[in-house]
């Protein structure tokens, strides 16, 4: 027979609220009694975050226990959430309004201030902070002994020692305040000096014997040239620092021309030190008998740079190999210098690609290795005459325009007598005679003029081989 419960669990009438309400009590009821509650209790307690707020704006807002937020930070290390303020239950400290004089006024004025009423009678805090100058005193027998000078009197020695102990030793406010009227017109440097010449005599006097003094010293010459230096500095037209810039950028250009040029040094340095081992090596080859050739050959390998000839590598590894391979130039090279070395064997009129036997495979390699060692010579020969004549030509119109210190000689015909020598405006550009001036080191070649001269010089160097 169904129950009222069945029919309406068929009909999802009711649930755990309809039987509630109907006063029946189920299973589930006298198993977990206390669920309900928990359950009631959780769904009031929790609140959804609003989207877009962060997490810790929520906290404060609220938390588990609905716990108001603290209204001063603690120290203690529970938590955020728990933490409040505790507040001591103690007597406050009572605060008091009371007088004060400051020991750095001598005028003995009084002020008012609150101040606990622990610290009645002590002296003002910030007293301590009021550091004065020690200007020395000296006296009349002193004056007239050690300090007597003829270009100052002891009432304006008098007057500056006291305005150095009212300003702190300022002394350009000590100079503002002088008296230029009763006394001689002085400069800051001029006062600096009489007083701390006076300062070092009054050391000098005073000192214990056997100690080590520390005497000011003052140089009174080197202040005034530097600030003379530094007024000219400001003083400059914008020309003069247009010219200054200008200068620079030269000397910076001759500089990089100077590490050019000794690099190219360099360089040349290692391709003859290179020719000269090369040349030994086969002087001693030759007079060496031919069976312990090859001995001598892996066991005496001379120290040749990078730079002369070609260095093949050695195929030692084990495995069988090609002798062909051992024609190979190696990938140091670059291909300027490989269509150099092909244009040299063809007019030489060698196969780029011979029969590689033992013997010729030795020779060809070394064949090519002179002719891209000759190459890079007659290259750096070439580099270095451009740079002679150069240099002869700028030598030769700086003697014509008269700047190496001898008389001017002109290029064609005298000049007129009533000619002078044109100088150029200020304003209108860098001066033309700069460039002769600083450019004396010498410009770098240009790509075209380069290829020229190498071009030229290896096809004459070919010719001159070729001839019987």
């Amino acid at each position: 027979m169904a129950t009222g419960a069945d029919v309406r669990d068929i009909l999802e009438l009711g649930g755990p609220e309809g039987d509630a309400a109907s006063g029946t009590i189920s299973k589930k009821d006298i198993i977990n009694p206390d669920k309900k509650k928990s359950k009631k209790s959780s769904e009031t307690l929790t609140f959804k975050r609003p989207e877009g707020m962060h997490r810790e704006v929520y906290a404060l807002l609220y938390s588990d226990k609905k716990d108001a937020p603290p209204l001063l930070p603690s120290d203690t290390g529970q938590g955020y959430r728990t933490v409040k303020a505790k507040l001591g239950s103690k007597k406050v400290r009572p605060w008091k309004w009371m007088p004060f004089t400051n020991p750095a006024r001598k005028d003995g004025a009084m002020f008012f201030h609150w101040r606990r009423a622990a610290e009645e009678g002590k002296d003002y805090p910030f007293a301590r902070f009021n550091k004065t100058v020690q200007v020395p005193v000296y006296s009349e027998q002193e004056y007239q002994l050690y300090l007597h000078d003829d270009a100052w009197t002891k009432a304006e020695t008098d007057h500056l020692f006291d305005l150095s102990r009212r300003f702190d030793l300022r002394f350009v406010v000590i100079h503002d305040r002088y008296d230029h009227q009763q006394f001689k017109k002085r400069s800051v440097e001029d006062l600096k000096e009489r007083y701390y010449h006076i300062c070092a005599k009054l050391a000098n006097v005073r000192a214990v014997p056997g100690t080590d003094l520390k005497i000011p010293v003052f140089d009174a010459g080197h202040e005034r040239r530097r600030k003379e230096q530094l007024e000219r500095l400001y003083n400059r037209t914008p020309e003069q620092v247009a010219e200054e810039e200008y200068l620079l950028q030269e000397l910076r250009k001759i500089e990089a021309r100077k590490k050019e040029r000794e690099k190219r040094s360099q360089d040349l340095q290692k391709l003859i030190t290179a020719a000269d081992t090369t040349a030994e090596q086969r002087r001693t080859e030759r007079k060496a008998p031919k069976k312990k050739l090859p001995q001598k050959k892996e066991a005496e390998k001379p120290a040749v740079p990078e730079t002369a000839g070609i260095k093949f590598p050695d195929f030692k590894s084990a495995g069988v190999t090609l002798r062909s391979q051992r024609m190979k130039l190696p990938s140091s090279v670059g291909q300027k210098k490989i269509k150099a070395l092909e244009q040299m064997l063809l007019e030489l009129g060698v196969e780029l690609s011979p029969t590689p036997t033992e013997e010729l495979v030795h020779m060809f390699n070394e064949l090519r290795s002179d002719l891209v060692l000759l190459y890079e010579l007659k290259q750096a020969c070439a580099n270095c005459e451009y740079e002679l004549q150069m240099l002869r030509h700028r030598h030769e119109a700086l003697a014509r325009a008269g700047v190496l210190g001898g008389p001017a000689t002109p290029a064609s015909g005298p000049a007129p007598a009533s000619a002078e020598p044109a100088v150029p405006e200020p304003g209108l550009g860098p001066d033309p005679t700069k460039d002769t001036i600083i450019d004396v080191v010498g410009a770098p070649l240009t790509p075209n003029s380069r290829k020229r001269r190498e071009s030229a010089s290896s096809s004459s160097s070919v010719k001159k081989a070729k001839k019987p």
